[in-house]
């Protein structure tokens, strides 16, 4: 699949609020056709000129995400813990630890599509910085790709943290009573009614950064960095079990 199709299938699958944050390629590609033209030197200061400020999008909105995942994660943390403190005995205590567990893995896909945003978007760059090295003789990729690997939208420790962090809530708060299958399978399910298109999302996500680390068979200073999720149940239950179907 071209690039610029994947890319449009990750934003129409991608969460509403998200879809104008992800990278301009079809603008940038069309700047580029410009660069051929007897006005090159003023189309290349405008296609760099676009691309810092997609790099600056891309932070603003990781950043602005990661913020609220690290509040998001505090109140549910907080809301285990009054939970806990009331125990077992107070009414609906079932159903708020149900809503918490579903509120947990809601949560951990949209982190799932957080590392997919930056990673998509990173893909879109290198691939464009490609063409353009390709198309000017120019050698734009390499010093560019190096000030991206140092830019907030790529550096996904934290969230990577927080995913774990989830898990363990999950494993700590909710530990697995069923055998391995069918605690695999619990987790699938929960994921597909934690609402609003997540789990389909999060599947989307998944498969997509498996499939760019195998488009290519060598390394370069462009590949992608080997996915850095833990070694997550949820995530190993979207791999190796088959669909359940979704009203």
């Amino acid at each position: 699949m071209k690039f610029g199709k994947r890319l449009k299938q990750q934003i129409e699958q991608s969460l509403p609020g998200w879809r104008d944050y992800f990278l301009s390629y079809k603008e940038l590609k069309k700047l580029l056709r410009l660069i051929s033209s007897a006005e090159s030197g003023k189309a290349e200061a405008e296609f760099v000129y676009f691309l810092n400020d997609e790099i600056d999008k891309f932070n603003s909105f990781f950043m602005e995400q990661e913020e609220d995942f690290i509040i998001h994660h505090k109140e549910l943390r907080q809301r285990i813990e009054k939970v806990m403190e009331n125990g077992s005995d107070q009414k609906d205590y079932k159903e708020e630890l149900a809503k918490i567990r579903k509120d947990i893995v809601n949560f951990h896909g949209e982190m799932v599509l957080l590392m997919n945003y930056s990673n998509i978007n990173y893909t879109g760059l290198a691939k464009i910085l490609k063409k353009y090295d390709k198309r000017t003789g120019g050698v734009l990729r390499l010093p560019f790709i190096q000030k991206v690997l140092e830019q907030p939208f790529f550096t996904t420790d934290l969230i990577s943290k927080l995913i774990k962090e989830c898990e363990n809530t999950l494993d700590s708060v909710f530990p697995p009573s069923e055998s391995a299958v069918g605690t695999l399978r619990g987790e699938k399910e929960a994921l597909a009614l934690a609402g609003e298109g997540i789990y389909r999302n999060t599947v989307a996500a998944l498969l997509t950064m498996q499939e760019m680390r195998r488009g290519s068979s060598t390394l370069s200073h462009f590949s992608l960095p080997p996915l850095k999720f833990p070694d997550s149940d949820i995530i190993h239950t979207l791999q190796i079990l088959p669909p359940i179907q979704i009203p």
